[in-house]
């Protein structure tokens, strides 16, 4: 009689995965996503509004650079480019984060979004991150083409640095506010035209704010981008009307302010959750 042994195999059932506190791989995975999203189109996202930045220099030089205008010292041109190069990062910043949650909500695929185990504190940093990465991306693009074309003066590196990661973050985060309220298309071009664009053009972008009338100059004073601009102005030439250290406020407490409204607005789920 032959015996049989019979062998048991074991199987190890796997332990749920602990994350910790902070999904940080999730978050960081989401944050990749939001910058494959624009660097696979970079020519659209990144060199066409440089290249568009370096027609209203050339636009404006031709105008005005042929005469040898000069604003607070500088030649025209050289006062120009640091407003268009922070101009052209929050304005990118802004339609990162806006297009991409609001293209998620129109065609139905933001819930691949919510239903992973990220926390609404980790949607919005790596929305926000991943706006203000091509708002950065962008700058930096900026800089080097239009350092051909004029003279780039440097007077404080850390508060171009501030002011264009806070500059960025800033926008990324109204992008993230806009899109989860609108529900259409519609409602965000119309943040784009009436909201965003004017309050960009009419902070000095284009001139110093001294030369507008008092009333204007008192409105300039309640724009945040006018402290973002300006304070961006001051880093390259050292000059501005408003004070360097009220600009650092007035950007980081808009930060803090805006990221918590997105934050509160995802962890309810406002407007994204049937």
């Amino acid at each position: 009689m032959r015996d049989v042994t019979n062998s048991t195999a074991v199987f190890s059932i796997p332990l749920p995965r602990t994350m910790g506190s902070v999904n940080w791989l999730g978050m960081w995975e989401l944050y990749m996503k939001e910058v494959r999203r624009f660097w696979k189109v970079v020519v659209q996202t990144v060199a066409a509004p440089v290249i568009t930045s370096l027609m209203f220099l050339l636009v404006m030089v031709f105008a005005f650079g042929r005469q040898g205008v000069m604003i607070s010292g500088y030649h025209f041109a050289d006062f120009l480019v640091p407003g268009l190069i922070i101009m052209t990062m929050i304005q990118n910043a802004f339609a990162n984060t806006s297009s991409s949650i609001l293209v998620a909500k129109v065609q139905g695929n933001i819930v691949d979004v919510l239903m992973p185990p990220l926390s609404a504190f980790e949607l919005t940093v790596a929305w926000i991150m991943g706006g203000a990465t091509r708002g950065v991306a962008v700058g930096i693009a900026c800089v080097t083409v239009m350092g051909f074309v004029a003279d780039l003066h440097l007077h404080n590196i850390w508060l171009i640095i501030f002011h264009g990661i806070a500059g960025s973050l800033f926008m990324s985060s109204v992008g993230v506010i806009g899109a989860i309220w609108a529900e259409k298309f519609d409602h965000m071009a119309a943040i784009t035209n009436f909201v965003v664009t004017p309050l960009t053009f009419l902070s000095g972008t284009f001139y110093t704010v001294d030369r507008l009338p008092e009333w204007g100059q008192f409105i300039a004073h309640y724009n945040p981008f006018f402290y973002n601009i300006d304070g961006f102005r001051y880093g390259f030439l050292g000059q501005q009307p408003s004070q360097p250290v009220l600009g650092v406020v007035v950007l980081t407490v808009l930060n803090i302010a805006l990221f918590i409204t997105a934050y509160l607005m995802i962890r309810r789920g406002y407007k994204l959750k049937a």
